[in-house]
């Protein structure tokens, strides 16, 4: 299975930064750094801040203390918010989904290039999705949707990879395809953070893990991290 390679693999400092949501601060003195070309779990209980340093690292929220040294540009940062934030009533094919995802590239007045379409073609088989591909977004199961996000995600060329809870709902046979996905972006050199609620899945996938809960509570090596913290505070 293919997948995108980083020609410049990218690290991210936090430098003590606090995150407001509102009135409600989110994130407090958060400091730490994911390296270049690693592949980290965010765990933490619901309300943690976990969506909120995902939303930060992108761009979106901004510190209201603190400092992201992130050198990379937004267009290199690919993020797949929870599932539950798609507009399904949006028209659109599988096919015409995935191949947005090269929407920055391409220009909205531009036509579709061939290398666009081989692209496309690319990401819904590495999917499992090329028999779906004229269907619409609305008509999918929740493992195909995700799937199709995916794919979408596989038609950028990103430095910096956030995933937010892709494996919430979804049933073996999606979770395993998504996790073959995921490590072989990390083999391609990309850096990610994938926020995750499963210890045992935190233990197979990612080398490192960083447990939040408005702070740093432990940023390190995947099993130490879990084996120094009660996990049933971890929701």
């Amino acid at each position: 299975m293919s997948a995108p390679v980083a020609e410049v693999a990218a690290s991210v400092a936090l430098e003590s930064i606090h995150v407001r949501r509102g009135a409600v601060l989110a994130l407090e003195d958060v400091t730490g750094e994911f390296a270049a070309g690693s592949l980290t779990a965010l765990v933490g209980p619901n309300g943690a801040g976990k969506s909120t340093l995902l939303e930060t690292l992108t761009g979106r929220l901004q510190p209201v203390r603190g400092r992201v040294r992130c050198p990379v540009p937004r267009p290199e940062i690919a993020y797949l918010p929870q599932l539950a934030r798609i507009d399904l009533r949006v028209p659109v094919t599988v096919a015409d989904f995935v191949a947005l995802g090269d929407w920055c590239r391409v220009g909205a007045l531009r036509g579709i290039p061939e290398r666009l379409r081989q692209a496309t073609v690319e990401a819904l088989h590495q999917t499992g999705l090329e028999a779906l591909a004229a269907r619409r977004l609305a008509e999918l199961s929740a493992g195909q949707l995700q799937r199709a996000r995916f794919a979408q995600l596989l038609m950028r060329s990103p430095r910096l990879m956030l995933l937010d809870e892709p494996f919430a709902g979804m049933d073996e046979e999606t979770t395993t395809r998504l996790v073959a996905l995921i490590r072989g972006w990390h083999r391609g050199g990309l850096t990610l953070v994938v926020v995750l609620h499963d210890r045992e899945l935190a233990r197979e996938l990612c080398p490192r893990t960083l447990l939040l809960d408005r702070r740093v509570l432990a940023w390190g090596p995947t099993e130490a991290t879990i084996a120094h913290h009660r996990w049933r505070h971890v929701a």
